[in-house]
């Protein structure tokens, strides 16, 4: 069961300049399944068996099998759709990433939500591009799977 998001960030496009410093989330909780991460692996070719093999993921640090991280990062977009939504655009764009950490290992099975701040808001050409900090939290873990400064592009 996933608790509704909390801080729900919304703004039309022209005012999205006056986000910056200001935080949105917590999403709803979302729980990582073995089948996906077995789905994600033969997708991706990243068959690497901590991922996929149970009886080898025990025996390393990790103590199970772990989610890939790209695969924690692309759960970005469905979260935090729910937690920052910008208004009155003709498309909005991931334009890409200036960091990228994974700074914990999320166990498949683990919940995962997305909380986040704008870092800086600059116009382009057609409309803005703003760069957000994304944190993934595991529930019950004491560091962050995956910190993100993305760059995000907003047209009208």
């Amino acid at each position: 069961m996933s608790a509704e998001p909390e801080g729900i960030l919304t703004t039309p496009i022209d005012q999205l300049p006056t986000l910056v410093g200001r935080s949105f989330g917590p999403s709803s909780w979302r729980a990582i399944t073995q089948d996906e991460v077995t789905a994600y692996a033969e997708l991706s070719g990243d068959t690497n068996p901590v991922h996929l093999d149970p009886v080898f993921a025990a025996g390393t640090p990790f103590g199970g099998t772990i989610v890939h991280g790209y695969l924690t990062l692309s759960l970005v977009v469905p979260l935090m759709a729910e937690v920052f939504q910008v208004t009155g655009i003709g498309v909005g764009i991931n334009y890409g990433l200036d960091r990228l950490r994974f700074p914990a290992p999320v166990p498949v099975g683990s919940r995962i939500r997305v909380h986040g701040e704008v870092l800086a808001v600059e116009e382009v050409a057609g409309g803005y591009q703003v760069a957000p900090r994304v944190t993934f939290e595991i529930e019950g873990g004491a560091k962050p799977a995956c910190v993100a400064d993305m760059v995000l592009r907003y047209y009208r």
